[in-house]
């Protein structure tokens, strides 16, 4: 498998290498869609049989269905924000007295990183002061960027933004601003800006971070990737690299460019998940997949990383990374505490019908140590009675 195929949307990989340990990053590399890096060659081959299901009009379909979901959510006050996020229609490009460039309120000051989606860029307000991560985008770029069949980048932009203006979590990233004119090229995403580092950066085998500090992040991820469970959502990224720690120790989730929605309970998906490391077993095979037992698996394997500092299933090259996740055993050292042992064999069971599930990991009694219950925040699915537009749901939202 050196290439991975989703509705005839071929992403070249380049081979992975191993690493002794993890490469500290600028703390909001987090919010590009593509490290440059890292970023994949994409063409589309025309085969639309590469899911053995999938034809062009199905996948429109679903798109269709997600986007149809998103907005009677957000039309139906079906969310959780105290504020809402803020609506912007114009645009105003200057420099101020210093030479600096200005958007609007907001004054540049650095780079933070760039992908093949647009770049992120750290900006202070004039209006409170306080610094803010902006993702600035192209308007025309993304409408020319394919990431499937009937998809452009614009559409997972969008959808991106959608999702983000439902949530209101402690442990999520927040969306603060969206910058749209309609007579300009420009379309700015301004998101809360974490001063902290991502949660694996300085961990390194033999030691990890610690079992203490790996709990911590731990109860903080759990919480808002089901508070997002909860909102029937998603993440398909959850991965050391889109987990910031503030300067207060705090967990939050962010890059949500390839998070879906999904109807009811029905969390099945086909779309290709994000990273290939942190990818789980039945996500290999090419087959329809449940996206919150892949999330929970991505967590276990996070947190293998935050304890062990170090992978637990890595090839030289994609294909035989696939094959060690799907195939090899899990490896734990002898010495591990027992308990932290249970909970990393659950989580990472290669069977997703005997994983335990994230509400099970928040109950482990490794996770409660001496803390206590996980917090769930109430979501509008428990405090609204609105229901879903209507619709088949067999529906698989792509």
């Amino acid at each position: 498998m050196g290439c991975c195929s989703c509705f005839g949307f071929t992403r070249k990989r380049k081979p992975i290498r191993p690493s002794s340990g993890f490469n500290n990053r600028l703390s909001q590399e987090l919010l590009l869609d593509r490290d440059t890096e890292d970023d994949d060659d994409c063409s589309y081959n025309g085969d639309l049989t590469s899911t053995g299901h999938c034809d062009e009009s199905e996948v429109q379909s679903r798109t269709k269905r997600s986007e149809e979901i998103l907005h009677f959510r957000a039309q139906n006050g079906m969310i959780c924000r105290q504020f809402p996020v803020k609506e912007t229609h114009k645009v105003v490009r200057a420099e101020d007295e210093n030479g600096n460039k200005t958007v609007n309120e907001y004054v540049r000051e650095y780079k933070i990183g760039s992908g093949s989606y647009g770049k992120v860029v750290l900006y202070r307000s004039r209006v409170d002061g306080k610094h803010y991560a902006i993702k600035a985008f192209h308007k025309s770029h993304l409408l020319k960027l394919r990431v499937a069949p009937s998809e452009t980048a614009m559409t997972d932009v969008l959808r991106e933004v959608l999702i983000m203006k439902m949530l209101d979590h402690p442990n999520i990233v927040n969306l603060v601003e969206v910058i749209d004119d309609p007579e300009m090229d420009h379309f700015y995403m301004v998101l809360e800006y974490v001063e902290g580092k991502w949660v694996c950066e300085g961990s390194g085998p033999p030691g990890g971070l610690g079992e203490s500090t790996a709990r911590k992040y731990l109860r903080d991820i759990v919480s808002g990737l089901m508070y997002l469970h909860d909102h029937k959502i998603v993440h398909g990224d959850i991965k050391p690299d889109n987990l910031l720690v503030t300067r207060h120790g705090t967990v939050k989730i962010g890059d949500f460019s390839v998070s879906q929605v999904f109807e009811d309970e029905n969390d099945e998906l086909r779309r290709s998940p994000g990273t290939p490391v942190f990818t789980a077993p039945e996500c290999c095979l090419g087959v329809t997949y449940r996206g919150k037992a892949a999330d929970t698996w991505a967590v276990g394997v996070t947190l293998y990383c935050m304890v062990l500092g170090q992978y637990p299933f890595l090839g030289e090259t994609l294909q035989d990374t696939y094959d060690k996740i799907v195939n090899n055993p899990l490896v734990l050292p002898d010495d591990m505490n027992p308990k932290l042992r249970d909970l990393l064999e659950g989580i990472l069971c290669k069977d997703p019908t005997q994983r335990l599930t994230l509400e099970a990991v928040a109950e482990h009694t490794w996770v409660i140590g001496d803390h206590g219950p996980i917090p769930r925040y109430l979501c509008w699915c428990k405090r609204n009675k609105l229901q879903e537009p209507d619709g088949n749901k067999d529906d698989i939202v792509a």
